[in-house]
């Protein structure tokens, strides 16, 4: 299992739901500090989902708040060390 901890790029609660971007597969989970650790069955999960996320940010306006976070969540899903491992 994959444990993708959001807390730098600033998510905390359930902002997946409050801004209607996708949910993991493998779902997620908050921290007793309230960050958004997302959950994956292995890196090809994590990267599938970073082509979803993508797609989805294609058709939203440059300036909606779901982009600015949807950035943000595609960044911390890019420089989690064990995606980068698997991507090179």
């Amino acid at each position: 299992m994959l444990k993708i901890d959001t807390a730098q790029a600033g998510f905390v609660g359930n902002v997946l739901q409050n801004y209607n971007l996708p949910a993991p597969s493998g779902g997620f989970d908050t921290e007793i500090n309230g960050s958004l650790i997302l959950l994956f069955e292995d890196e090809r999960e994590a990267v599938d989902y970073l082509d979803i996320l993508e797609d989805y940010a294609t058709k939203l306006d440059g300036t909606s708040p779901e982009k600015t976070f949807l950035d943000a969540l595609v960044l911390a899903i890019n420089n989690d060390e064990f995606v980068q491992a698997y991507l090179q």
